[in-house]
């Protein structure tokens, strides 16, 4: 048997503002968090418009500051940060707008750092088997196959 709390309305309002400050969310976090609550839907509408009308909800400053977040702290290339914010049902144009937050000179040192870092840790002595493993490391991490066929090819001298 569940024990919950009922709240308010305003309550409720007040919840999303602080879910919301924390740190910048997405309207799909805000409406499953709203769900918790079981709240009816004229309800959940009201909260809504109100946190976008105070612009506690912003999804393009929430993509801008994801992006960002991303490929500074996980160094995620920019597939992976597309594909993590359409899974997030964010739109194309937010999407494009949080890509031109990534420099592309920060992008590319990020990539010939990490694999740099990557390659050193690998003990395989195996030529073909150590750039496949780099290869995949750097497809997982989202970045584009031309550019870590480039990087890879530098950083460990081989062409094929």
């Amino acid at each position: 048997m569940q024990n919950k709390k009922s709240f308010t309305v305003d309550e409720l309002q007040k919840k999303m503002e602080y879910y919301c400050v924390y740190q910048d969310r997405c309207h799909q976090e805000v409406e499953r968090k709203m769900n918790e609550y079981q709240l009816i839907p004229e309800a959940k509408e009201k909260i809504l418009l109100y946190l976008m009308a105070h612009n506690f909800l912003n999804e393009e400053r929430f993509s801008r500051s994801f992006a960002r977040g991303k490929f500074r702290i996980k160094n995620w290339g920019k597939q992976r940060i597309v594909r993590e914010l359409r899974v997030k049902n964010i739109s194309n144009y937010n999407i494009k707008s949080a890509l031109k937050e990534i420099n592309e000179e920060e992008y590319l040192q990020t990539i010939y750092r990490i694999t740099e870092n990557r390659n050193n840790s690998i003990t395989e002595k195996n030529t073909l088997k150590r750039k496949k493993k780099l290869q995949n490391f750097l497809l997982r991490k989202g970045f584009e196959y031309d550019l870590i066929f480039k990087t890879v090819n530098e950083v460990m001298g081989v062409s094929f």
